[in-house]
């Protein structure tokens, strides 16, 4: 094997074992009572109380596969909406500044407004279903979507620009054959935040307002005084976040790849 795939290798072997390592500590601290039992489930309850819900719909129910697959709707639709609306307004706010000067005085009006400010009024329009959900998501993403991407364009190498200009280039063709690739990586990069942030918002809006999802399941486990629910609900949307992180980095990763080449 090549020093790269030994270095690779072993990079994969120190972060398993943290991993280990963190279960490990978590079960021991439960073991020796240094933690209560009240106060914190264990790893073992947890995996227990996973295969359970896997059929099993009481105390709240619905399974834990129903409670994922309902707030991976609701993420995914915001999310998507955001992207698609996001990404070419901030792509067309670096380059044009006719779009810049329309769109950049609304957008700093939304911007610092916190996606949860956004329940109240998404529970009066839309209720407490998938509507209002993806609602709220929607503004978590929009933000870090517009910048990533107006700064992806912004940050092109001027050089580039100059020299493409000199082979008689358009304006459009420009923004579209050299900014647009360049912005990519920058992209991606608010596809991540983006991500992050409409998750925590998901979990938060389903916290307030929800009658299914994996923000219920926890709302429940604290009503009813179940700490193992409430960490099985954590530990799914950390689960989940990951994956749908690693989809999107693998994408990524295809994806510039390819328009570098």
């Amino acid at each position: 094997m090549t020093k790269p795939e030994i270095r690779k290798i072993a990079l994969t072997c120190i972060s398993l074992l943290s991993l280990i390592a963190f279960f490990v500590f978590w079960q021991m601290i439960i073991e020796f009572k240094i933690v209560p039992n009240n106060l914190l489930a264990s790893p073992v309850q947890v995996i227990k109380l996973f295969f359970v819900k896997l059929t099993a719909v009481d105390p709240e129910g619905a399974t834990l596969i129903r409670h994922t697959i309902v707030s991976l709707e609701e993420a995914l639709l915001g999310y998507v909406c955001a992207l698609i609306i996001g990404i070419p307004l901030g792509l067309a706010m670096g380059w044009f500044k006719v779009v810049d000067g329309l769109a950049r005085p609304i957008f700093e009006m939304i911007r610092p407004i916190p996606p949860v400010a956004w329940i109240p009024l998404a529970i009066f329009w839309f209720g407490i279903g998938l509507t209002s959900k993806a609602f709220i998501i929607f503004f978590a993403a929009l933000v870090a979507s517009v910048i990533n991407s107006y700064t992806g364009v912004r940050l092109t190498n001027p050089t580039f620009i100059r020299m493409a200009r000199a082979y008689g280039a358009s304006n459009w063709e420009i923004f579209w054959q050299v900014c647009i690739p360049s912005a990519l990586p920058m992209v991606f990069g608010g596809l991540q935040v983006a991500l992050a942030g409409a998750w925590t918002s998901l979990v938060a809006a389903e916290l307030v307002a929800a009658d299914s999802g994996l923000g219920y399941l926890i709302n429940v486990g604290r009503r009813l005084m179940r700490v193992d629910l409430v960490v099985l609900g954590m530990f799914m949307v950390g689960l989940t976040g990951v994956l749908i992180a690693f989809i999107v980095n693998r994408i990524e990763r295809r994806l510039v790849a390819g328009v570098r080449r």
